[in-house]
């Protein structure tokens, strides 16, 4: 069953934070003093949870309720711990596969790839906490409900992700134009993770500089890049062709 996406009141958050709801993102009103709001501050940063600072008619546009100053997303599916995903991934028959996304942040490029991922049989999604796309109704309806099937993880910093699959045998690549490499001279037989860069600057070259490989797609036109959810299923299906020729 799909949860609530919202809860208002900052009383009401601070319950939802305690109850370890899986939240997304809170919108605080700009300027708001008192006990109480710095007690939630200070709860969400202890939890490393999102918050952004908006003017109280952005609140008002968010909710018709009382919302005190204080309104908060609420992810409508259950995220999943990194390491268990692994480890269930590595007791399978076939090649670990996984997609990392850094710092994508468009809610229906999300749900076009939880979607593609579902069909190529993606062992699970890892995201960042801050700054990436969230799980909303919008996600939900463009995955074509297949955000209830792929199994996804939340990280401090997909940093460490990928440090973590590295060290559990997993390699990287990176899909970037950044390379000479193409994606046709790399192997996608052995344990792989995929990681797609955010819409606008691609993956950030921290990220490029830790990856096993880089590999970027063939442009013939005059357009020099694609939709990120597209070049995603291109190269997850370039997986699952190299796989099935096995």
């Amino acid at each position: 069953m799909q949860k609530t996406t919202q809860v208002y009141g900052i009383r009401a958050i601070i319950e939802a934070v305690n109850s370890k709801e899986e939240i997304d993102k809170v919108f605080l009103q700009k300027g708001l003093k008192g006990d109480l709001m710095k007690e939630l501050e200070g709860l969400l940063r202890q939890n490393n949870i999102n918050l952004v600072y908006v003017p109280v008619e952005k609140l008002n546009r968010l909710t018709k309720n009382n919302h005190q100053g204080a309104v908060a997303n609420i992810s409508p599916i259950t995220f999943h711990n990194l390491e268990e995903l692994v480890e269930r991934a590595n007791k399978k028959s076939t090649p670990p596969l996984f997609l990392l996304l850094d710092q994508l942040s468009d809610v229906r490029n999300f749900g076009a790839i939880i979607r593609t991922a579902e069909c190529t049989g993606v062992d699970g999604i890892i995201i960042q906490k801050k700054g990436a796309a969230p799980v909303t109704s919008d996600t939900i309806k463009t995955s074509a409900g297949a955000a209830f099937k792929v199994p996804i993880a939340k990280v401090d910093h997909i940093k460490d992700a990928l440090f973590f699959l590295q060290a559990s045998g997993i390699k990287i690549v990176s899909a970037t134009e950044k390379t000479n490499d193409s994606i046709y001279d790399i192997s996608f037989k052995e344990p792989i993770a995929i990681i797609m860069g955010a819409e606008d600057q691609g993956i950030s070259p921290s990220i490029l500089k830790a990856s096993d490989y880089c590999a970027k797609l063939p442009l013939l036109g005059e357009i020099k890049s694609l939709n990120v959810s597209v070049a995603c299923a291109v190269f997850l299906y370039e997986a699952v062709r190299q796989r099935m020729s096995n």
